[in-house]
């Protein structure tokens, strides 16, 4: 039976887990028997929209595995341009290759492709929704940087209403036993309330704030996210809020000393570049993660062990 990767709500911790074993066992494996590992095998890349660190990293570890990519990077490269359905072409690809990696605008639509096709697809980020592999990189950072996951303190800072990076990650800290968050954000960019509302959500703390200042010295990540102009519906909401907050070096002055900022990238305004030169920047390394991570996701889902 085929297994996808589509959200990080349909993972038991123990799954997750797994992921992040592979991932360290793959980085231990020489990148010469790394090659060895998925010889004839062929990754469809399938981007409905820009990307450069997911699309490149995926197709580098698919490479870096000895595998082969087709694919495109933009819709107007498509027949989907042309009208063809998306359900269509996921059709048409399938016969051309052995496992997707999608990215699209719209939420759901990793799910659907799921659900249409017989090879395994990979939700490389669907909208506003979810990143699961961004996820899975991202605990797999946090836990070569503090050898555990577990009771680390961290702070999401920017737009926490349209970041599928920060609901995905958000989703799997609370899997670990998580029950405090840090939120800063302006209030039109505030979590969600249903992240934060009724069943099991009534067992987390939500401490809220709209300055970084504020919570930088109680957090071992800060973990930071752009304001994101493409997800907003009225582009006059967008320049209200754009530009909210900007982490400079001086504010990490006196910061502990283990603090780490992280970003799924790519950044606008919202980290200066003199934080790249400070002993607590981690999104490099972090987006380095990437490739590590997404060979150990191909792997699984090509059913190659190591």
């Amino acid at each position: 039976m085929k297994k996808d990767l589509i959200s990080m709500d349909d993972l038991r911790l123990q799954e997750i887990r797994a992921y992040l074993e592979l991932a360290r066992r793959v980085e231990d494996t020489p990148l010469k028997e790394r090659a060895a590992l998925l010889p004839g095998s062929i990754m469809a890349s399938m981007f409905f929209e820009p990307s450069t660190r997911t699309r490149l990293s995926f197709e580098s570890a698919m490479y870096r595995l000895g595998g082969s990519v087709i694919g495109f990077a933009e819709k107007d490269a498509t027949s989907v341009s042309k009208g063809e359905s998306f359900t269509d072409t996921v059709h048409t690809v399938e016969s051309y290759s052995d496992i997707m990696v999608i990215r699209h605008p719209g939420e759901g639509t990793a799910r659907l492709a799921a659900q249409e096709s017989f090879l395994p697809v990979i939700n490389a980020g669907d909208g506003s929704n979810q990143h699961p592999t961004q996820t899975l990189l991202d605990l797999y950072t946090i836990e070569k940087d503090f050898g555990k996951i577990e009771d680390i303190k961290i702070a999401f800072a920017g737009d926490l209403k349209y970041s599928r990076t920060v609901h995905s990650l958000l989703r799997a800290l609370m899997k670990f036993g998580m029950r405090e968050f840090y939120l800063v954000a302006p209030e039109e960019l505030s979590l969600p309330k249903y992240f934060k509302m009724g069943g099991e959500q009534d067992t987390f703390t939500f401490n809220e704030s709209e300055h970084i200042e504020e919570v930088i010295n109680q957090v071992d990540v800060l973990y930071v996210t752009r304001i994101q102009r493409e997800r907003f519906p009225d582009i006059v909401e967008y320049e209200k809020v754009k530009g909210s907050y900007v982490l400079d070096a001086e504010m990490l002055e006196k910061a502990p000393a283990n603090l780490r900022v992280l970003h799924p990238l790519p950044r606008v305004d919202e980290i200066a570049y003199d934080v790249d030169k400070t002993k607590h920047a981690g999104y490099f390394p972090q987006a380095r993660n990437g490739v590590i991570m997404r060979q150990a996701i191909l792997l699984k889902h090509l059913g190659v062990s190591l």
